[in-house]
């Protein structure tokens, strides 16, 4: 795989290599891999090694743990777009308790037909965490052969909706959903409908050469362990996949920017928003949303997967802010903190080569009617601005750092759908006089008025006659 070597300067890449040996020293591993996606393309990939003089490359295959669940969720919004589903329904509405991947009679566990798909995706269904028997990811998939082999009893450990509790076998399950739905194995969905059409092609369920071997590393000497390569059978979308430096940076691009022919833009923005947690609360540093991570860092929130399986540990992550994403491997099963080390090879690229803003530019044309809303209005007695974007879209910024600020995306019966926050989904109507001045912006029954309090506006509860007075 070749990178270009002008994508990034100089000082940039002794930075990021600095950054990745360092890792690999640390991180006592046998070797480490790094990857950086500027504005979707791949602009920087190198490697470190234990051997002298070599260094594996972009192309060479790591296992990637539970980054295989980005992948399953992203199958899932698939089936939700074409309509073939519904988040909020039940698992059992599509794949009935006694059905299998492979179609023969096993219950799936007392109370999971009624988890949600959402909840599966979010890890919100409070299913255990991991399967019954021997440590999955050591053993083969012929342990598990049935799906209802993933589940054990009690299947489910928390209230339903209630709490983040990560769970392998719920991805089971959702591939399992993926599979009949599709009639066809997971897997060979994952191909046609995903990798294929983004030209992944070095991602795949079993190993294809070149690719590392997992080894573990003795905590307190210097020798190595091979760990054992297994095909988890039915657990395997929740981490059976290998892939690339160079695939997961193609993945990683399209996370960010969505594909027409795989999934758009809209739905992959949906799958970051919080599932569960503090949801924009102060102090939070992760959170989970729609089968991806979510970690706030730097003053800002980067989103993708972290992955291990034994001998294997991997990291995606993308910054919208930066316009920025980076791909780490490594193949030991413990040691390199691979999510650190991806976030400072975004942080590394940020300080040195800091994104271009594109150039302020006016609005082509403005309805005048648009036009005449903009400007100061009033919450009550909190004044907020209100601008004209593009596409005749509004934005409501709070003045003095008290109220709510919020984006509204423009809808074809002349109202408008909030995009952020508390007013995301929301809508925003204008309220006008007989002789149709706007006189009142309505926001899911919060009205805002062009004076504070205006006497003149309808507003509920009523406002004293005598106006504002001093005592």
């Amino acid at each position: 795989m070749t990178v270009p070597s002008g994508g990034l300067l100089p000082g940039t890449r002794r930075a990021l290599l600095h950054r990745l040996a360092v890792g690999q020293v640390e991180g006592r591993t046998p070797s480490l891999v790094g990857a950086v996606v500027r504005a979707g393309e791949l602009v920087w990939a190198d490697g470190r090694s234990m051997i002298d003089g070599h260094s594996p490359d972009a192309d060479v295959q790591y296992r990637i743990g539970s980054i295989t669940k980005t992948f399953v969720a992203v199958q899932v919004m698939r089936l939700r777009d074409e309509g073939a589903l519904d988040l909020a329904d039940p698992l059992e509405r599509h794949l009935p308790a006694a059905t299998t991947t492979t179609g023969a009679e096993a219950g799936t566990g007392a109370g999971v037909g009624s988890l949600t798909i959402a909840q599966l995706l979010g890890h919100t269904s409070g299913l255990a965490s991991e399967p019954p028997g021997p440590w999955w990811e050591r053993t083969p998939g012929t342990l598990r052969p049935q799906l209802g082999d993933v589940l054990g009893a009690p299947s489910v450990r928390h209230p339903a909706g209630r709490r983040f509790h990560y769970s392998n076998p719920g991805f089971a399950l959702l591939g399992a959903l993926v599979s009949r739905l599709r009639g066809q194995p997971w897997g060979e969905v994952l191909r046609q409908e995903v990798l294929a059409p983004l030209g992944l092609t070095r991602t795949t369920l079993t190993p294809q050469p070149p690719h590392a071997g997992g080894f573990a590393v003795h905590p307190w000497a210097d020798v190595m362990l091979p760990e054992p390569l297994e095909d988890t059978g039915v657990m395997a979308p929740a981490g059976q996949l290998w892939s690339t430096a160079a695939d997961l940076s193609r993945w990683a691009a399209f996370l960010a920017r969505g594909a027409d022919d795989v999934l758009s833009a809209d739905t992959l923005a949906e799958m970051r928003q919080p599932s569960s947690g503090p949801d924009g609360a102060d102090g939070w540093t992760t959170g989970y949303g729609l089968g991806l991570h979510l970690r706030r860092q730097d003053g800002q929130v980067l989103y993708g997967h972290d992955g291990s399986m034994p001998g294997f540990l991997a990291s995606l992550l993308v910054s919208p802010r930066d316009d920025l994403a980076a791909v780490v491997l490594a193949n030991a099963t413990a040691g390199p903190e691979a999510a650190l080390i991806g976030a400072d090879l975004i942080r590394i690229v940020a300080e040195h080569e800091p994104r271009i803003p594109e150039p302020w530019r006016p609005l082509a044309a403005a309805d005048p009617e648009l036009l005449a809303l903009t400007g100061l209005w009033h919450w009550g007695p909190a004044p907020h601005l209100l601008h004209l974007r593009a596409d005749r879209g509004l934005e409501l910024v709070p003045q003095g750092g008290t109220g709510r600020g919020a984006r509204f995306r423009a809808e074809p019966d002349g109202t408008w759908t909030g995009l952020d926050d508390y007013y995301a989904g929301e809508t925003l109507r204008v309220v006008r006089t007989p002789d149709g001045t706007a006189s009142q912006l309505d926001i899911g029954t919060f009205v805002f008025t062009r004076a504070p309090y205006d006497p003149a506006s309808d507003t509920p509860g009523g406002v004293d006659p005598g106006g504002w007075q001093t005592y």
